[in-house]
């Protein structure tokens, strides 16, 4: 899909912030999860050198440092009233506000990867509680372009 200059540019700003490791608190939120749930992630990829074990570790803590920031001038901003929020509305409403849209960005970033990974499955292993059914009958209808569809109306 990479056949135009825009298409190129995109691909390799996302490669340099891959690269840059700003989204690395990701891999240690995984970690964690994997080791609370008792499962370990399973690579594909060869064990680390020490150098690559030391570089990738930097740009978690990194990663976690910028995230923290973020989070802090955010909230900063919010609990003092410098936003775009109406007039009117109370801090501590924009605060629980910010929270319960980011929770909805994270649920439909979920859902997002969960379409995906059933788009893989045969139909007889989807399961058989009513409301997934429901979901992936919505998703694969029309030869599977609804699932497209929500993609791209999702973004």
């Amino acid at each position: 899909y990479i056949n135009t200059y825009f298409a190129v540019f995109t691909f390799y700003t996302a490669m340099a912030i891959e690269f840059s490791g700003l989204m690395h608190v990701s891999y240690f939120i995984q970690k964690v999860v994997g080791w609370l749930a008792g499962k370990p992630i399973k690579s594909n990829e060869p064990p680390k050198s020490a150098v690559q074990l030391a570089f990738f570790w930097f740009r978690v803590l990194l990663s976690a440092a910028v995230l923290g920031f973020s989070l802090a001038v955010t909230l900063e901003g919010l609990f003092t009233g410098n936003t775009t929020m109406w007039d009117g509305v109370p801090n501590a409403v924009a605060l629980i506000l910010f929270f319960v849209l980011m929770s909805v960005v994270g649920l439909l970033e979920g859902m997002q990867i969960a379409f995906f990974a059933v788009a893989r499955l045969k139909k007889s292993e989807r399961g058989n509680a009513p409301f997934a059914m429901k979901t992936c009958e919505l998703l694969f209808r029309g030869d599977g372009h609804n699932l497209t569809g929500i993609m791209i109306g999702r973004q």
